[in-house]
């Protein structure tokens, strides 16, 4: 599979999973360990508009700041540093994602609405799950900066949560 290549200020859907769909969090201690890395990581050269760990996936929307070349490197070095420390504490080596994290522009207002109702379905309590941005975008949480931004595109927290529940309602 050929990889899309990032573009600066442009928005992606990046996810990967587990090898042989092994769980890559065995804790909640491991997933906040991995939002602390992406957060050291990444943070100054990408915007993160929403997010979902699931425990064998993980699903992020960001918008790309920085140079192509600087962000797959922050990413490499992000990914690489959560799998050693992953590693150290289950006393286990070698892989632990899929070879590449996977890709896809977002390039239309109406597959990112579509996207962000997805990743946010993920968990079947979605509403009340601790490691996704539905609950920071519902408090319209200042600590998490996307908040106001998905809410407006939404047309505000009502269609923002109107939209979630129609979709578990078709089951998207």
């Amino acid at each position: 599979m050929k990889l899309v290549p990032i573009e600066k200020d442009t928005v992606y859907h990046i996810y990967n999973r587990g090898i042989n769909s092994q769980n890559i969090f065995f804790s909640d201690e491991n997933k906040r360990y991995f939002l602390s890395l992406f957060k050291k990581h990444l943070s100054d050269k990408v915007d993160l508009l929403v997010y979902c760990l699931m425990d064998n996936h993980f699903h992020f929307v960001i918008r790309i700041l920085d140079e192509p070349q600087k962000v797959t490197q922050a990413m490499s070095n992000f990914f690489n540093a959560y799998v050693k420390a992953f590693n150290k504490m289950y006393g286990r080596t070698g892989s632990l994602f899929e070879k590449h994290f996977k890709r896809i522009r977002v390039d239309e207002e109406v597959y990112l609405k579509k996207l962000i109702v997805y990743i946010h379905l993920n968990p079947v309590d979605f509403q009340y799950y601790s490691y996704s941005s539905y609950q920071w975008i519902i408090k319209n949480d200042q600590n998490f900066h996307s908040a106001s931004e998905i809410i407006e595109l939404f047309g505000g927290m009502d269609n923002f949560i109107l939209n979630h529940q129609k979709a578990v309602i078709l089951d998207f």
